[in-house]
């Protein structure tokens, strides 16, 4: 939200006040409380009829400040932080009437007096701070000339708004706030954060996080899981500004420094991802959307998948497994479909786990419907009735998931479906929830917009994890927000069908990896229309380069031979590759799961140091050592950059010296994949499945790297058991000891 024309005025009906001084600090218990007046105090009478802005610094993690600006003391539903706790800040005030709270090696300073400056350093440097006119609380008039806000969010009378604005130093690049399709860079862009469903071609966002992280080694949430604007530079250059309407503005400052440090502590905060199956990682393959299917539909794909040599691990039904006007009632069309428990267990026996599509939408013609609105189960207006649309699902109902028993009745849907031999689900939608509704717990409807898709998907992942284990709950989910890391897998969302579709949903991945989400998947060969058979094999390619590989479309079928015999080759090297990779990839997994790193990582996350990488996004790092550039041309040239170091082709051997830009040209079954210097990569025996002994036939490739030792873990996946291997280098010789007695080699690459 703007609120100024130009550097010195306000925006027509819009008034201003701002925290002028640090009128008086007050310590206590590692807890600083600042009374701002909105005006400097100069006599007793400045007291009067004066609005007063009330900050509390505190520190729930050590490294983490927490400042919370209040006009009037309303609070708000805020994120679920698992990891936040007390006692982690200490407070000394010094001699001229200013306080410092520290926390760990992060320290916030707050100024006496005017003008108004509060600043965050760490190491000797101020990583950023808030200067005069800075914290703002802003009235607007029901005409006033502002920016009118996402769609879904009219602002239809008078508003009160506080805004906050942290600066931005020369250079200093802005990342995260969720999945964005636009520059990875936020610099100079204004986001809103609320969840829509929008494509990946606009400006909204399935995936909305309000916490973004920048290059000066601190990241910043905003705990507040309704509408939050963010201005990047972009009403004031110099500063990052975020804003609520609201009557309090609560942020977190994180420090770092390195970018991976940043969101292990952001994901202590909000929770890590849980680990994930490793079958999860294989291909899997969809129906598609409204393409015609049934038993004997399924049953010659996944047959032709098999005689093709192409590996399959998942298969997914999409929408249609339910009858027409019926979702969501959780039922097979027994048109199509009149013995699902022997079908699941058919494709049981070939070795497939199955998917199923579903949203938390309730159809007027589905019998559950007049079920759910008897027991109060669907959301309902401010007058009782239970609210309904036509868009998607005619006279559709929003189950209330703040009603615990609602919850339950939902849950016991899914039970149903996994005792027939269900193993995951699709959880689509969730996004287009409405205002104007009065939830069962009273909580505030604009505060629950983009907190729905999160009660929705904890409801699906609870029972998935209850009735398949812990390691064994996968959900495949559109939208989020912050938290939602903690319920992989997030897939990308309708994209179409093109090389710049493609190039999008990649610069959607590398936003929320910095936005704390380590798994994430797409729609190969995109979503809407039908690709060309050169933008479909591009596409393979990148898909099985990505933490978790899916086929699926809307209009047509996905299986490779449906475009050309090429694109048959295509898709088998590439998901013989994966699966050879698994002991990497699953140990990636892992990695995501301990400390929130995510699997598939920006080049500016993975080398914070080197300008070249800050703002690239047409490539990334797949896991610590495995460097990607998907081929985005229809001749195959791919432009791409090597950090420094010695580089090595993984599908040819070529090496390549680093810290330059490569212009390459590939045909379809190769793309620029290297391998980082002094990497050791565990590669698999196997490359017909996913879930196999990663220890059995192991082995080490040794890639060129400088005099020292190395140790890399392998675990493996069945029994979680981890076998540890210290490589030693000395010029010419390489050793290889491991505490696992036998069945694996190393070779040097």
């Amino acid at each position: 939200m703007k609120f100024t024309d130009g550097l010195w005025q306000l925006r027509p009906g819009v008034t201003a006040l701002y925290a002028a001084e640090a009128y008086d600090l007050d310590a206590a218990e590692g807890e600083l409380t600042v009374t701002a007046p909105t005006t400097v105090i100069g006599r007793r009478g400045d007291t009067l009829n004066r609005p007063v802005l009330t900050l509390r610094l505190s520190s729930p993690l050590e490294n983490v400040i927490r400042v919370r600006v209040e006009h009037h003391a309303r609070g708000g539903r805020g994120f679920d932080l698992p990891g936040a706790g007390g006692g982690h800040g200490v407070v000394k005030t010094a001699a001229g009437g200013g306080a410092t709270l520290t926390s760990g090696a992060l320290a916030a300073t707050m100024a006496p007096g005017a003008p108004w400056e509060l600043s965050f350093h760490a190491g000797g440097r101020t990583l950023t701070s808030s200067g005069h006119k800075s914290v703002g609380y802003f009235r607007l008039a029901a005409d006033a000339q502002t920016d009118p806000g996402p769609v879904g969010k009219p602002r239809t009378g008078p508003a009160a708004y506080l805004a906050q604005q942290l600066s931005l130093g020369v250079g200093e690049v802005v990342y995260g706030l969720g999945e964005r399709f636009g520059p990875l860079a936020k610099n100079g862009q204004t986001v809103e954060i609320w969840n829509a469903d929008g494509g990946t071609s606009s400006e909204q966002a399935y995936k909305n996080v309000p916490f973004y992280l920048t290059n000066r080694g601190y990241g910043v949430l905003v705990n507040h899981p309704g509408h939050v604007s963010f201005e990047v530079g972009s009403e004031a250059v110099q500063r990052v500004q975020f804003s609520v309407e609201d009557e309090s503005l609560e942020y977190l400052v994180i420090y770092g420094p390195e970018p991976k440090q940043i969101l292990e502590r952001y994901t202590a905060l909000t929770g890590r991802p849980a680990r994930l199956p490793a079958w999860s990682y294989g291909l899997w393959l969809s129906t598609s959307f409204t393409t015609d299917y049934d038993e004997w539909t399924v049953t010659s794909f996944i047959d032709g998948m098999a005689e093709r040599d192409l590996p399959l691990s998942v298969f997914h039904f999409d929408c249609f497994w339910m009858r027409e006007f019926n979702w969501c009632d959780f039922e097979w069309d027994p048109r199509v479909f009149p013995d699902p428990e022997g079908m699941l267990a058919r494709l049981r026996a070939k070795g497939l786990r199955v998917c199923v599509w579903i949203n938390p939408y309730i159809a007027q013609r589905s019998p559950l419907f007049a079920e759910a609105a008897a027991r109060g189960f669907l959301l309902r207006r401010p007058d009782g009735t239970v609210w309904q649309w036509d868009l998607w699902q005619a006279g559709m109902g929003l189950v209330d998931f703040t009603n615990p028993d609602a919850t339950a009745w939902f849950q016991s849907k899914l039970r149903a479906l996994l005792d027939q031999g269900v193993d995951a689900f699709k959880t689509d939608f969730g996004e287009r929830v409405p205002l104007d509704v009065a939830y069962f717990d009273g909580g505030d409807p604009e505060r629950l917009h983009n907190l729905y898709t999160h009660l929705y998907n904890q409801a699906v992942f609870e029972v998935l994890e209850e009735r398949r284990g812990r390691g064994e709950a996968v959900v495949f989910a559109r939208s989020a927000t912050a938290g939602g890391q903690r319920m992989p897998v997030h897939w990308g969302g309708d994209t179409g069908s093109t090389y710049e579709s493609m190039a999008e949903t990649l610069r959607g991945g590398l936003s929320l990896a910095f936005s704390g989400f380590s798994f994430w998947s797409h729609d190969i060969g995109g979503f809407e229309g039908t690709p060309d058979p050169g933008v479909f094999k591009r596409w393979v390619a990148f898909g099985l380069m990505s933490s978790h590989s899916r086929l699926h479309g809307s209009s047509s079928y996905r299986v490779p031979w449906a475009f050309d015999e090429e694109a048959v080759t295509v898709t088998r090297l590439f998901t013989k590759l994966k699966l050879r990779l698994m002991p990497y990839l699953y140990q990636a997994g892992l990695r995501a799961h301990e400390s929130g790193t995510p699997v598939m990582r920006p080049m500016a996350m993975e080398f914070p140091g080197d300008r070249n990488a800050a703002h690239l996004d047409t490539q990334y790092m797949l896991g610590p050592d495995l460097l990607v550039a998907p081929v985005f041309t229809a001749d195959g040239t791919v432009e791409f950059y090597l950090p420094e170091g010695t580089w090595t082709n993984y599908l040819t051997g070529e090496r390549a010296e680093g810290g330059r830009w490569r212009t390459e040209r590939h045909g379809f079954t190769s793309m620029p994949i290297y391998v980082r210097e002094g990497a050791v990569l565990p590669v698999g025996a196997r490359d017909d499945r996913p879930d196999y002994d990663y220890l059995d036939g192991l082995t080490l490739r040794v890639y060129p790297g400088p005099d020292g030792e190395k140790t890399i873990t392998v675990t493996d996946q069945a029994t979680g058991l981890p076998a540890r291997f210290t490589v030693t280098r000395s010029g010419d010789e390489v050793s290889v000891s491991s505490d696992l007695a036998f069945g694996w080699s190393y070779e040097m690459a």
